[in-house]
């Protein structure tokens, strides 16, 4: 999926990165819009709606692309490890709130269950409701087609 290209650009130069300072506890550097990408509408910024996942369809393509979808897991099974209980010591404020929607999203469009562990272990198992009414308002309209 052409679409997918704009992720698998940006995690070129610094996805190892992104993935050496999960394991260290520590979020220090800008990556989370295209290694833990959300729905797109949640943000405003013109970075948040470029990475911007704009349906389930596209959610889908992105865990079932070779690269993409072993990056995500990958990362999130590091976030798994650590022993740190709160987003927020890991991410920050703004960020722990990203991580959340983005577990959200791939939980909502997949059966593997490393999105749920997550959201149990850092959000006590809540989910982004926003992120929900999102698929859920676009599943809507791509069915009425």
């Amino acid at each position: 999926m052409e679409q997918l290209d704009r992720f698998i650009k940006a995690q070129e130069n610094n996805y190892l990165v992104a993935l050496n300072e999960i394991k260290n506890g520590r979020k220090q550097s800008h990556w989370m819009w295209y290694i833990f990408p959300q729905i797109k509408g949640l943000g405003m910024s013109e970075t948040s709606r470029y990475y911007g996942i704009d349906d389930e369809e596209e959610a889908k393509a992105y865990l079932d692309n070779e690269i993409l979808g072993f990056r995500l897991r990958e990362i999130t099974s590091e976030l798994l490890k650590l022993n740190i209980d709160n987003p927020v010591d890991i991410f920050g404020t703004i960020d722990a709130i990203k991580l959340k929607s983005s577990m959200t999203l791939f939980d909502y469009v997949s059966d593997d269950k490393i999105f749920s562990q997550v959201l149990n272990k850092y959000y006590n198992g809540e989910i982004d409701e926003k992120t929900i009414l999102l698929c859920e308002k676009r599943k809507k309209l791509v069915y009425k087609k």
